[in-house]
């Protein structure tokens, strides 16, 4: 069973390419989640303001979202007799 050359340079790509964005979004989430007030990764530098975002998310812990169920409004509404 040979597989022709263009399937699995596809196959190959496909992989490579969802592999590498996987791990890119992997990464970019645990150092959302870090608690690093500084981080360096290769020419890239990024400074964060760590106490704020600890009091907005202590914020959103002790204030729970209040949203108003949804009515339907006038001019949805059904008046068929």
């Amino acid at each position: 069973m040979n597989m022709d050359t263009n399937t699995f340079d596809a196959v190959f790509w496909s992989f490579f390419i969802t592999s590498s964005v996987g791990l890119i979004i992997a990464l970019t989430k645990m150092a959302y989640k870090s608690k690093c007030k500084e981080v360096q990764c290769c020419c890239i530098k990024i400074v964060r303001d760590i106490a704020m975002e600890e009091k907005e998310f202590e914020f959103s812990q002790t204030h729970p979202s209040t949203t108003p169920p949804l009515q339907p409004s006038p001019s949805t509404k059904n008046d068929s007799p």
